[in-house]
């Protein structure tokens, strides 16, 4: 049955109505002479694709049907300055190429089996100027325009949270990253699949204990932007947000478990830092900011002091609890302007569960009786806070 929904689904983007299983991508490639840098792509079958380009910062974004990429990063060179791929919704896989200086595609083309190869898409990138990089983006903007706004989905409107018809309050997890974002790296691990572990536990135990109606953003590896996780929260009627990260700094003795609360004005430099490396993550998706306008300011605009207050209460909650089983960062609540926390009837707080750059913090991370017992602290955590708060807000 999934397997026959996810055919309709690609069928009716037009698509071809294959799972990410069922197309292998064999190697990504980067090459460099002196007049062009070319991009390889090994398929095991030929497919329909789309290319085109973004700044702010400069990137050239491949979309692909569903494919199942390798584990390895291609080694970059010449304008390519960093690529990343993955799964960026269920009927579309995204390569995005971060460029060093200004590019366009000279040419691009798929080359059937041959010498021992299989097909293999391959794109040209040369150097132009910036001036020339912009109307590169225009016209596809242009373009996307003319042939997309009918079928555009509507932006979700900012009405009030569902209302549920029993008591049970509701709370959605959200794992943080994934797809074609991987979030911070450690020597062996990726925070989107940290964060979708952890995200899993903490549910389980929710559901078990009978009380609260559970949901999670993502339940799989794939991408979702933002303002869709911010989204779900309210048209889920939540009553308490939870976004679960995993930190990387250059500092690697750095460690310990922290948790964030709304605020434009960050409590340290450090908090200040951390929030604009979340709020990359539609950037390192490859999103067109053109096409999903933000509407961050206009929810903070919005936002409700209690609901501030409330996320605060639950925040100290959590560090009474998680200090108990593992060990907190120093000054463990902190303040920032994540923008997944913004929506303004919604308590929210954004947890990093350490570092992924501290070999400590990493093993613990990937171990799962760490995460079984830290997801513990947060159900008790869970259960202290709305014993003490009417779900009426």
């Amino acid at each position: 049955m999934i397997r026959l929904i996810l055919i309709i689904l690609g069928l009716a983007v037009g698509l071809e109505p294959v799972l990410a299983a069922d197309i292998q991508v064999h190697a990504v490639r980067v090459g460099d002479d002196s007049s062009r840098t070319r991009l390889v792509v090994e398929l095991s079958q030929k497919v329909k694709y789309t290319i085109f380009a973004l700044d702010n910062p400069r990137r050239i974004v491949i979309n692909l049907p569903p494919v199942q990429f390798p584990e390895d990063v291609p080694a970059v060179s010449g304008m390519v300055k960093a690529m990343r791929f993955g799964q960026f919704s269920v009927t579309q896989s995204r390569v995005v190429v971060d460029l060093g200086a200004p590019a366009k595609v000279e040419r691009n083309f798929i080359l059937p089996p041959a010498s021992g190869f299989p097909h293999r898409l391959v794109i040209d990138l040369v150097r132009t100027d910036a001036a020339r990089f912009t109307e590169q983006v225009a016209a596809y903007r242009s373009a996307k325009l003319k042939t997309a706004t009918a079928a555009r989905p509507k932006p979700t409107p900012i009405t009030p949270k569902a209302k549920k018809s029993d008591s049970k309050p509701t709370i959605v997890i959200d794992a943080g990253h994934g797809g074609v974002d991987p979030g911070a790296l450690g020597r062996k691990t990726k925070e989107k699949s940290v964060t979708l572990s952890f995200a899993r536990e903490l549910a389980k135990q929710l559901k078990a204990t009978g009380r609260y109606r559970v949901y999670l953003t993502r339940s799989r590896d794939i991408y979702i932007p933002l303002r869709r996780r911010v989204a779900i929260a309210r048209e889920r009627g939540a009553s308490l947000f939870i976004s679960i990260h995993a930190d990387a700094l250059a500092r690697k003795k750095v460690r310990g478990l922290s948790i964030y609360t709304l605020s434009e004005n960050a409590s340290d430099k450090e908090a200040a830092a951390l929030a604009r490396k979340e709020n990359q993550s539609d950037i390192v998706a490859g999103v067109d900011f053109e096409e999903y306008p933000e509407a961050a300011d206009t929810l903070l605009a919005l936002a409700q002091r209690e609901t501030k207050n409330l996320s605060v209460r639950f925040a100290s909650l959590v560090t009474k609890r998680a200090n108990k089983q593992t060990r907190l960062l120093e000054r463990p609540h902190r303040f920032a302007g994540f923008r997944v926390l913004k929506a303004p009837d919604v308590p929210s707080v954004l947890i990093e569960l350490g570092f992924l750059t501290n070999r400590q913090d990493e093993k613990q991370l990937r171990a799962a009786s760490w995460r079984k017992k830290v997801a513990s602290a947060l159900r008790i955590a869970i259960d202290d806070y709305f014993k003490a708060i009417p779900i009426s807000f």
